[in-house]
């Protein structure tokens, strides 16, 4: 069981997001007013505003949350809410496949990389430049690839939140693996502890602030691989086919695509949010990196 060690900070953390979160608000209904009251300029000047104020361009925040509770089809019951909720389980299962896949190859490469700096300096330069490579260009040929082999399209788009989510897992990992303090280790060889051993008991116990810091990224990027992977797979289900959609109504109904992006951000926020509540379970909280 997960025991609160300071509630006044989970308290605090709380009301920080809530007081950002109004403010965030208020900027948004600000900037409309601000935009309708000089007719999309910058005030006391020539330029227009980056973003138009219309209420197509930008709705107002109580139509994006009205949005959620209104059907979005004609002679539909299912209201849009319900409809998001099964398309962010959906998303859910991709991202959370590739997330697993991606976090126990980059702990892996890590793992192989501090056994031997050789295949370090040799894969390490092809780890960072996997990085460059635009998604949106690695996303169709992983989606062809896998049809062509026989994998589900659910788990094409697997990979693609894989293949996002390994980099940072192996990069911090890496780091967390030679955190150990050099007394410690020399500790270890003084007892006769063989790699393995030293490994097992000092490095990997000693890198886990940094593992579970890179995986709240990885959960992050396996969501985003997830929605971008969807778009190229024709799959009916799935916030990215949601978001796609709806791209398509803009001009009739852009409160939906904005309320899909309010869900989508939500389904990251869950995703880092088990991430730390296992963090909790397993590393100290004197250990923990705090952000």
């Amino acid at each position: 069981m997960v025991r609160l060690r300071n509630p006044r900070r989970l308290v605090r953390a709380v009301g920080a997001f809530l007081v950002l979160l109004l403010a965030f608000v208020a900027l948004w209904e600000g900037y409309k007013v601000l935009g309708k009251a000089t007719d999309g300029m910058v005030p006391f000047t020539n330029a227009r505003l980056p973003v138009s104020p219309h209420d197509v361009a930008m709705p107002h925040v109580w139509e994006i949350v009205q949005s959620l509770f209104i059907p979005a089809q004609r002679g539909s019951d299912q209201i849009l809410l319900t409809g998001l909720a099964q398309a962010a389980l959906f998303t859910l299962r991709e991202a959370i496949t590739g997330f697993l896949i991606g976090s126990t190859v980059g702990f892996g490469l890590a793992l192989l990389f501090e056994l031997s700096r050789p295949i370090e300096r040799g894969l390490m330069p092809f780890v960072i430049a996997s990085q460059t490579v635009p998604l949106l260009a690695i996303a169709p040929m992983v989606v062809i690839w896998g049809g062509r082999i026989g994998w589900p399209t659910w788990a094409s788009v697997s990979m693609i939140a894989a293949y996002l989510s390994f980099f940072p897992v192996t990069i911090n990992t890496v780091r967390g693996l030679r955190s150990s303090a050099a007394t410690a280790v020399e500790l270890m060889r003084s007892y006769a502890a063989t790699r393995a051993e030293t490994l097992l008991k000092l490095q990997i116990p000693a890198s886990l602030p940094y593992v579970f810091s890179a995986l709240k990224v990885a959960a992050t990027a396996s969501v985003i691989g997830a929605l971008i992977g969807e778009l190229p797979a024709s799959l009916s289900e799935g916030l990215g086919r949601s978001l796609l959609t709806f791209s398509y109504y803009f001009q009739s109904g852009s409160e939906r695509l904005f309320a899909t992006l309010v869900i989508a951000a939500t389904l990251g926020l869950i995703t880092v949010g088990m991430v730390s509540l296992l963090e909790r379970l397993v590393v100290p909280s004197a250990r923990r990196l705090e952000s």
